[in-house]
This record gives C-alpha cells, structure tokens and sequence, in this order.
C-alpha cells in the first residue's frame, strides 16, 4: 500500500495549503471548502468560486452537515452532528499524493432532504486503500436550501441548487485534485438514491461536460426530477405556508423556512412519488429531463453502470404515510393521476396482486425500476452501459422481512462495515468481509480505473436487444438477459 508523502500532510492547491492526517496508511483531508458558504448574501444562490487563504488551513475536522433532522443513516456515534447552512465541502482520501491516481467522486443520496458526505456509511479510506485511487465525498444544500426549487421566485433565487453545488466541487476536483494524488482526467462520478439521481442529471447537464469521464448510478429516483411548471406551483405553496412576499424569504430565520418547507413536502406525498424536494428539469442548467436527454442523444457519453435493488421498497413502506405508493390505496391513486389508462396491464405484470409482496413490487418500480430501465435502454444506444440487479440480503435484513431493501448495497461497495449500518446489516464484516462485498467493490474499482469491469466476461454490456444484468447475488452473480421482463414491458407504457 502506498503511502501519504510527507509526514505533515499537508497539500499545496492553487488556493492555499492543506494540512490533512493519516489514518491506516491512508491521507485523509476533512472540511475542505470548495466553494464560497451559502450564507448571508449569498442564501439561495449559486455557489461561488472558493476565494485563496493564507497560511495553512486546518483540514482535520468534518465541515458541518447540511440542515436535516436526525436519520439513522448518520446515526453513529462517530457520525458528525453539527448542522448548518455553510456546508459546502469534501473530504478527500488518497493513498499516494505523488501520484496520478484514478479519482472517485461520490454524491451521497437521501431524497434531497437527508444526506452529507461526512456520514460514516460513506467513508471512503477502504475504497482508496483497496483500489489505490483518490475519493472524493461531497456535502451539498439540500432541503429547503437545496432540494426546494425556488428558482422561479425572481431575483436572488438561483434554480437547482443542489445540482449547482455538485457540479462545484466536481470544478473543484478538475483544478486541484492533482495535489492530492488524482488524476483530473479520469474521474468516476458515483451515487446512490437522490445522489444516483444527480449522476443521471449530470450526464443530461451541459455545463457538466468534460468534468467526469465515467458514470455509475447506483438505484436512481428518477421521478424527484420534475418539470418547471410543477416546481414553480411548490413554490408558491411554499410562500403561501411563510405568509410573505418572495423578497422577504431570504431573511427569514431557517426554522420557519424549514417548517414551511416540511408542510409543502409532507402535502406532496398525496402525488408520491414526485415529492416537493428534487431537481428541474426545463431550466437552462437542466434543459431535458435524463430520460428525454438519452433517447435525443442530448446528454454526455461516459461508460455507465446502473442498476437498482429487488426490494427497493420495503423500506418505504414502514413510513406513514408511505413516501411510495405500497398500498391498494396509493397504487390506485397513483394510477389514476398518472397513467389511469395503463393501470390495467400494469397490475397484471404482478400476477400476486394485491398482496403485499406484489404492493412493495409496484412501490419500486414506480420510484426505481420503470425508469432505471427506461433510461438503461436509452442510453445504452448512445454509450457503453452495464446494468445490475443487487439481490443480497443478509441475515439481520432477511429477518426484518426486507430483503436486497433500497440502500443495503451501500457498505458493500464502500466496505463501510464499521459504519453505525454497516454493523447491524453485517456485524462480522470488518473483519470478515462478505464475498459479496469484495466481488462488488472490486467491480467498481476495475470500472473507475480503466472502463472494465472485475470478470468482464460475465458481464457484457447492456442493449435493447438482450438486456442482459448482472444479478449480485450472496454467494455468485449470473447474468441474465431481462431478468425482470414481463414488469419491465409494462412500465414501458408509462416510462
């Protein structure tokens, strides 16, 4: 394993020096700021370029998280607590800042209303150590801040703020990751859940070109991507709950801005799954929705790999009310607002409806599935793509009743298994990591690093001929071709 230079860690930018620490051998900066705090002036607006200092910055504590309320994705001990609006950082791990290493940047999901890069779930030295590459975890404005489009309100309100965080801190990793050992020139850009979504996004974001050169989209919500129209008539719901004028927002203190922010997203679950917080698509930063982007051919062409999980829903369907439709209820409401003609043959694709196996099914496909293959076969004509079904369920989800649930592939890819989730899903997996594990992680890495993936032979790329996935199963993976068939082609009707 290669080494940090230097036992002082500290790192030379264009913008300052940076004094980091080692930790199991592996150089590890927290708290670096890559762009101006959202603060003051500056709320609701684009981030700006992160000004130089002098001397050497601290770079040994985690920058604060982005407002939220508690979640049991940072629910460790070792997880950070602090919350506040200047939340825009990364924390970097390399092993080797002589080098010119292979570079992974991860944006962290949570339905734009939950998340940071600082959470242990998501710590990147195992990636960096086992893979010799630099990681990257980025903290962007989410909720109110970030996630709440506002950009139709006038004057001083910048749309899809989240998405313009992480397209900072990706011009971040471009101008000074070389300090730290990264190669600007082969940059992975990956996530998961609302961060897998953002990955998508990027792809159809011009300003995003040339900024990444490979792509991987771990379950994508691809319906918290929503249209102007439907954005704009938040807004104003949200202005409605404040009870001032759009110029007065600014100043508001962020309690009552989050509170009218929770009222507006707590009213949007009646029209599940496009929730109040999200991106937008119809703005010039985002002028496609991804799916539209791909099937035009308006999007960037980098190497990608997506794939969702088989019971992605499960874990939805415990929250009331559910946060996707897993009810008779819900189903039918969702049916009749959207697609009321396709409701038909789109249940007879779940011939155990409407039991709850057949329920949850529906709620996943709505969010996940539908839309994941959409975009699969759309892009999979424009660029090389690999598409993969996480099967794996350990023993403390089995018994839960959850099955391969939406998130659970996290620890495997990062080897988080130290993490506050990583040991309650695997409690031996610090020290003894689950093939399934090292088979995903590998897989990943071999992607980030040269565009192939680990025994390549058993995963040919994806195409609207075979449609061949990857099922990551618990002792071995298969490929099959359309595994999920006969549920694909009746969500074509509505995706």
């Amino acid at each position: 394993m290669a080494v940090v230079a230097g036992p002082s860690t500290v790192v030379r930018t264009s913008l300052g020096e940076l004094r980091g620490d080692i930790e199991g051998g592996i150089g590890v900066w927290r708290g670096v700021p890559y762009a101006e705090q959202p603060v003051g002036p500056r709320r609701f607006l684009a981030p700006a370029a992160q000004k130089p200092w002098t001397g050497v910055r601290e770079a040994l504590e985690h920058g604060p998280l982005p407002p939220q309320t508690t979640s049991f994705v940072g629910g460790g001990r070792d997880d950070p607590k602090t919350r506040d609006e200047a939340c825009l950082t990364v924390t970097v791990w390399s092993p080797d800042t002589t080098a010119s290493l292979p570079v992974m940047v991860w944006i962290p999901g949570g339905a734009f209303v939950y998340g940071a890069g600082q959470f242990q779930l998501y710590n990147g030295s195992r990636l960096a150590a086992n893979g010799n590459v630099v990681v990257v975890n980025v903290t962007y404005r989410i909720g109110v801040f970030g996630g709440l489009e506002l950009g139709d309100l006038g004057p001083g309100f910048d749309d899809n703020l989240a998405l313009r965080d992480q397209l900072a801190a990706l011009r971040w990793v471009r101008e000074h990751i070389a300090a730290f050992g990264g190669d600007p020139d082969r940059v992975t850009v990956f996530g998961e859940s609302a961060g897998a979504t953002s990955v998508l996004a990027l792809l159809a974001c011009p300003q995003a070109s040339g900024l990444f050169h490979r792509a991987i989209a771990q379950s994508p919500a691809l319906p918290l991507i929503a249209d102007r129209e439907l954005r704009a008539a938040r807004a104003r719901d949200f202005l409605s709950h404040l009870g001032v004028p759009a110029a007065d927002v600014k100043d508001l203190p962020q309690r009552q801005l989050r509170r009218a922010a929770g009222q507006v997203q707590l009213a949007s679950a009646a029209q599940t799954p496009t929730l109040a917080y999200g991106l937008t698509h119809g703005t010039e930063l985002l002028p496609r929705h991804p799916i539209d982007a791909a099937r035009a051919g308006e999007l960037a062409r980098v190497p990608l790999i997506i794939g969702t999980n088989s019971h992605e829903a499960t874990m939805f369907a415990w929250t009331r009310p559910p946060m996707l439709p897993t009810t008779q209820a819900t189903v039918h409401a969702y049916f009749d607002r959207v697609a009321p003609t396709a409701k038909s043959s789109v249940l007879q694709a779940y011939p155990r409806y409407p039991r709850r196996s057949a329920l949850i099914a529906i709620g996943s496909d709505v969010m996940f599935g539908g839309p994941a293959w959409a975009f699969a076969d759309a892009y999979s004509c424009r660029a090389p793509t690999r598409m993969y079904r996480f099967d794996h369920a350990g023993l403390s989800l089995r018994l839960l009743g959850l099955g391969a649930t939406h998130g659970s592939e996290i620890v495997h890819v990062q080897h988080s298994y130290a993490s506050f989730i990583g040991r309650k899903l695997h409690p031996l997996g610090r020290r003894f990591p689950p093939s399934v594990g090292v088979r995903m992680q590998r897989t990943w890495l071999d992607f980030a690093c040269s565009d192939r993936v680990h025994d390549e032979a058993n995963w040919p790329l994806y195409d609207v001929e075979h449609r061949r996935t990857r099922l990551i199963a618990t002792r071995r993976d298969a490929v099959e071709d359309d595994p999920d068939r006969t549920r694909r082609r009746a969500w074509a009707a509505i995706y």
